[in-house]
C-alpha cells in the first residue's frame, strides 16, 4: 500500500473513532469542521433529521472580502465567530463538537475558542 493510501486510511480510522461517540440531536446538534490547505468549513448538523442547520466558511462572500488567506488561524477564528453568531440567531446554544479526526490545535482550536466566545457551549 502506498504511503498516501496509508495516510488516508489512518485519517478515516481517526474520523470513525470520533464519530462513534458524537451524534447530533435536535437539542444538541453536532458542530463539524473540515479544513483544507486553503480554507476551513464549519457546519452545525442535526443528525436525527440529516439537515444542516447553520454553516460558515472562509468561502462565504463576506469572509472572502475580510480575509486575504483562508488557511490561517485568524481566518478560522473569524469563521468560528460567524458560525456562533448565526447559530445563536437561529436558537442554537449547545453543540457537540466533532473535530473530524483532526488534532485539537491550531486552526481547529482557534475556531472552537471563537465559537465559545460567540455564545456556543460545547
Amino acid at each position: 500500500m502506498a504511503s498516501v493510501e496509508q495516510k488516508k486510511q489512518r485519517c478515516l480510522r481517526r474520523k470513525k473513532r470520533v464519530r462513534k461517540t458524537v451524534f447530533g440531536t435536535p437539542q444538541r446538534p453536532r458542530l463539524t469542521v473540515f479544513r483544507s490547505l486553503k480554507n476551513i468549513y464549519a457546519q452545525v448538523i442535526d443528525d436525527a433529521s440529516g439537515r444542516t442547520l447553520v454553516e460558515a466558511s472562509t468561502r462565504n462572500k463576506e469572509q472572502q472580502q475580510a480575509i486575504r488567506n483562508g488557511g490561517n488561524i485568524q481566518a478560522a477564528a473569524s469563521v468560528g465567530r460567524l458560525l456562533a453568531e448565526r447559530a445563536v440567531a437561529s436558537g442554537i446554544s449547545k453543540v457537540a463538537f466533532d473535530r473530524n479526526g483532526y488534532k485539537f490545535h491550531g486552526r481547529l482550536k482557534a475556531l472552537a475558542d471563537a465559537a465559545r466566545e460567540g455564545g456556543l457551549k460545547f
